[in-house]
């Protein structure tokens, strides 16, 4: 998969939450969203 190019739309994903549930992108259609990715702790990166 070609990486988006900057403004674009972000593809559909689906990601695991903190708390074991899962998170589509869909989940937030019409609302604006900032995403923060991190390493999880004890992890290199």
């Amino acid at each position: 998969m070609a990486l988006p190019k900057t403004g674009s739309k972000a593809p559909p994903f689906a990601l695991t939450a903190d708390d074991g549930r899962t998170v589509k992108l869909s989940d937030f259609a019409g609302r604006r969203l900032l995403l923060f990715f991190f390493p999880k702790a004890s992890t290199p990166g």
